[in-house]
């Protein structure tokens, strides 16, 4: 079964065709980071109107790339919440013009369960139930995942998502969009341990996120020592003690998740478990552990279209379907 899937939640135009929900034929993104790096992030509007400019000739290109035709489809998928809703509104334009003119089923998707669905398209998946982290510029979630779209919030961020955090703290080190990128590379050559940064609490909700009291604490670093802007080796270290702080508030939420759900089983996803540190300590931790960790590679953390056909085909298969009167929503 070939399923097509768009995405355009956000800034990335993606296409994707899988083949039984398992199997990568093709998966073109068009990003938009140096449209939006001149404005320090993404503006909704232009984001929309790139995304008229990109859909057809990305869709096409995934065609290309699976070398098949529109009439080989079986189905087709749209991410259709949460995102921007001008750039939602394109691909699931385009998505209702092919499902009406092909004659194909078509469905709609919730972005950040497609984002699990991601370890599905690993060598090796995840048994059910399993907890999930989804980690992105958006949202900072913990689930127990006992199916495909059977998926209980655990917790949450309460303020800013973790990608927003570093976006916003690159923004405060004049280091330009994208901010989670360019952190991590700082980071590399910094240490940690030089600037001591809190990890942030709630007090009587330990599954929940905050970031913006490390954003803040990081804010009045800089402004009682503006020198570190100019320093190499403290811009270095800055960032390698934002990006630890960052690092051990989302793994230490996510065992602790674990042990309260009686799971072995844990999925990270999502545009910030592309991050190498990240990646490291959960993998050095779940080795030590006995764990059984599911990481997508970068290319399917990121904002993509395969983890949208992928979810799609498993909604396709349990008798879902969106028909032409279906809408778009910001929130999830």
């Amino acid at each position: 079964m070939l399923i097509l899937g768009i995405e355009t939640s956000c800034d990335e135009t993606a296409a994707a065709v899988v083949a039984d929900g398992r199997v990568v034929l093709s998966s073109v993104v068009a990003t938009q980071f140096e449209l939006h790096a001149q404005y320090g992030g993404v503006v909704p509007e232009i984001a929309a109107r790139r995304h008229l400019e990109n859909i057809l000739p990305v869709i096409q290109g995934a065609l290309d790339q699976a070398n098949i035709s529109l009439n080989d489809l079986d189905g087709i998928a749209v991410t259709q919440r949460p995102g921007l809703i001008g750039a939602l509104i394109i691909g699931m334009a385009a998505a209702k013009a092919l499902s009406f003119t092909l004659q194909k089923p078509l469905v709609g998707v919730h972005h950040l369960q497609a984002h699990i669905m991601a370890a599905f398209l690993l060598e090796t998946v995840p048994a059910f139930p399993f907890v999930a982290l989804v980690v992105s510029g958006g949202h900072t979630n913990l689930y127990r995942v006992n199916g495909a779209t059977e998926m209980a919030l655990l917790g949450r961020s309460r303020d800013d998502a973790a990608g927003e955090a570093f976006d916003k703290v690159a923004k405060l080190m004049a280091l330009g969009y994208p901010g989670g990128v360019r952190i991590e590379a700082l980071a590399q050559d910094g240490n940690a341990s030089t600037y001591n940064l809190p990890r942030p609490r709630v007090h009587g909700e330990p599954l929940t996120f905050s970031f913006s009291g490390l954003k803040t604490a990081v804010a009045g670093r800089l402004k009682q020592h503006p020198e570190i802007l100019t320093d190499a080796g403290a811009r270095c270290d800055l960032a390698a003690g934002f990006q630890a702080a960052v690092v051990d508030s989302l793994t230490s939420r996510a065992w602790l998740a674990m042990e309260q759900e009686d799971c072995s089983r844990l999925v990270v996803c999502g545009g910030v478990a592309a991050n190498s540190r990240l990646r490291q300590v959960l993998q050095a931790h779940a080795r030590s552990a006995g764990l059984d960790l599911f990481l997508p590679p970068p290319s399917l953390c990121t904002d993509n279209a395969a983890m949208v056909a992928a979810l799609g085909y498993r909604l396709l298969m349990a008798g879902e379907r969106l028909d032409l009167t279906g809408d778009v929503f910001s929130r999830g």
